[in-house]
């Protein structure tokens, strides 16, 4: 019987044990020699590789990340604020560990007014790992986004420039991009003084990417600079209403308006029209950021007069009361005629200047050196840029006297044949007003008197200060520039504007460079109108009245006394016959 079942055992392979004991002494050691690799390993890691073991744990959990530095501010002279950095948060999300649902999404989407669709198609782009949402935004509102708890979805501080001032000093102030660099003006220009140094901490990171806890502060953050600079915001938005307005009346293109303290040279106001607001970059655009005063060039026209006169004076040609015959109102060079709009006969130097005769002007240029004239529009900082701080401040045109032909040499008297900026301009008349001594620009408060620059002897710039006078005088180009209580002098321009290399019936520049108080000059207004529309288009219609209204502001503001009597013949005159010019 046992033989029967040990024989039906082998017999059948179900019931047979014999597993060859050599295989399963082999898995036995492998499974022996598995553990023990992995003890040996264990061992050596925990005993000989705890600090390199300790640092990739540390990599993965720990991060340094930036502590945000806010720019300084930039500060009117008074320290009125014109631009301050306000705290804001960015919204971003990790598309490969995001988890929301559809009724997150679409609160989320509520919350940012974005598509609903498109931000679900943001969340489901896998091959993304950083999507911005919404860069500056308003801490309570990212508050409120990541309140609905989303994975993936995160906030990180972040600076926001602002703007007080907003359109009112946009182009000189400029701007910055979201990544708070400037971008355009003073912004651009002092971009590294303003700029702050982020600083850096470490901290420690769950799997989500929240820091759970700050472990060491490495490097505290450095503020910018503040910029405190020489405009006087009071006196800013005077000149930007007054230009608004004269550029909607005239339905001009655009306008422009500087406003120099002659002593110091510092530049208290220069606005532009048409303009943008910072605040919003909706409505930036390359031609509305332009700061027009500096960057760009026209023609000057008479306003050019008292500086061929200064040289006429200074080389000893003429004087004051030189009598000229200015004839039939008209002057052949060669072929060339030069006109007045109105006959004058014979005309003293101050007459003509205040009735701004363009066929005086070529007779004095015709009888001055060439080289004597272009010295003196040299010394002026005619055909280079000013240097006042400023991007992009253009240096305009001045040629060399040698190239002058006889019909350019006459011309060039009454400011064809050069361009010139506003604010090249308003830093020349510095020159009448200061007794001769240019000083140098500065879009900075100064902190010492700056040494100028002598242009011209102080007796001339006396006599063509008093010449300038009677510009403003009944019987003068521009009756209405005049300021009550003050003497006024400055000139006016009225020039053909030059349209693809000729000269364009029908559209002018319109200018008027004035200086107050005459006795002891303060400020220097320069004034350009650029293709005034309508009937008036004289200088001394359109620029003018800007001149006297922003003047008279800007020396109420500073406190300078009067040094003329309070009544009717120092106030400007709106029914005195405007003497007509052209060139």
């Amino acid at each position: 019987m046992s033989r029967m079942r040990h024989a039906n055992r082998h017999a059948n392979p179900l019931l047979r044990l014999d597993l060859q004991r050599w295989r399963m002494r082999l898995v036995m050691a492998l499974l022996f020699g598995g553990f023990a690799a992995l003890t040996v390993r264990a061992t050596y890691l925990q005993a000989w590789q705890t600090e390199f073991l300790n640092l990739q744990g540390e990599k993965r959990v720990n991060r340094v990340v930036p502590i945000t530095a806010h720019r300084g501010m930039i500060l009117d002279r008074r320290g009125e604020p014109l631009a301050i950095s306000t705290p804001v948060e960015s919204l971003w999300v990790n598309p490969r560990e995001a988890e929301a649902s559809d009724e997150q999404i679409q609160a989320l989407a509520a919350l940012l007014g974005e598509d609903h669709a498109t931000l679900a198609r943001t969340f489901a782009d896998e091959s993304r790992t950083f999507v911005y949402l919404r860069r500056q935004m308003s801490p309570d509102l990212a508050r409120q986004c990541l309140a609905l708890g989303i994975k993936g979805l995160h906030a990180q501080p972040e600076f926001r420039r602002f703007y007080p001032a907003g359109e009112v000093m946009a182009q000189v102030v400029g701007m910055t991009n979201v990544e708070d660099r400037g971008i355009e003006g003073l912004e651009l220009i002092y971009n590294t003084w303003l700029a702050g140094e982020d600083g850096m901490k470490r901290v420690v990171r769950d799997r989500k990417g929240n820091v759970v806890e700050e472990l060491e502060l490495i490097r505290l953050p450095k503020p910018g600079n503040d910029l405190t600079l020489s405009f006087n915001l009071q006196i800013q938005y005077l000149a930007h209403r007054e230009l608004t307005e004269a550029v909607q009346r005239h339905r001009a293109r655009a306008g422009s308006v500087v406003v120099v303290d002659s002593r110091t040279g510092e530049i208290l106001a220069m606005a532009t029209v048409p303009s943008f607001n910072p605040n919003n970059r909706a409505t930036y655009s390359a031609d509305r950021a332009r700061n027009r005063p500096a960057t760009d060039t026209f023609e000057p026209g008479s306003t050019m007069k008292p500086f061929l006169m200064a040289a006429a004076i200074d080389a000893g040609i003429v004087n004051a009361d030189t009598r000229i015959d200015t004839g039939p109102g008209y002057y052949y060079i060669g072929d060339k005629r030069i006109t007045d709009v109105h006959p004058k006969g014979v005309l003293t130097l101050t007459e003509a200047l205040q009735v701004s005769s363009n066929v005086a002007a070529a007779r004095i240029a015709m009888d001055l050196k060439a080289e004597d004239y272009w010295r003196l529009l040299d010394q002026a900082g005619f055909g280079a840029p000013p240097r006042a701080g400023l991007p992009g401040e253009a240096a305009g045109t001045l040629r060399p006297y040698r190239t002058w032909r006889p019909i350019e040499k006459a011309t060039m008297g009454f400011g064809h044949g050069m361009s010139v900026s506003l604010l090249q301009l308003a830093r020349a008349y510095a020159a009448f007003a200061n007794d001769g001594i240019m000083p140098p620009l500065t879009v900075l408060k100064h902190r010492e008197q700056a040494v100028g620059k002598r242009v011209m002897t102080a007796e001339t710039a006396q006599i063509v200060r008093e010449m300038l006078e009677r510009v403003t005088h009944n019987g003068g180009t521009a009756p209405q520039a005049r300021v009550m209580g003050y003497r006024v002098a400055g000139k006016t321009g009225t020039a053909h504007k030059l349209v693809g290399g000729s000269y364009a019936a029908d559209k002018y520049i319109a200018s008027f460079v004035g200086l107050a108080p005459a006795s002891d000059p303060r400020l220097v207004v320069a004034v350009m109108i650029d293709e005034p529309g309508g009937r008036e288009y004289y200088g001394g219609l359109v620029a003018a009245p800007v001149f006297s209204r922003v003047m008279a502001g800007a020396l109420r503001l500073m406190a300078v006394p009067p040094d003329a009597p309070m009544d009717a013949v120092t106030a400007p005159s709106s029914t005195a016959p405007v003497v007509g010019e052209a060139v």
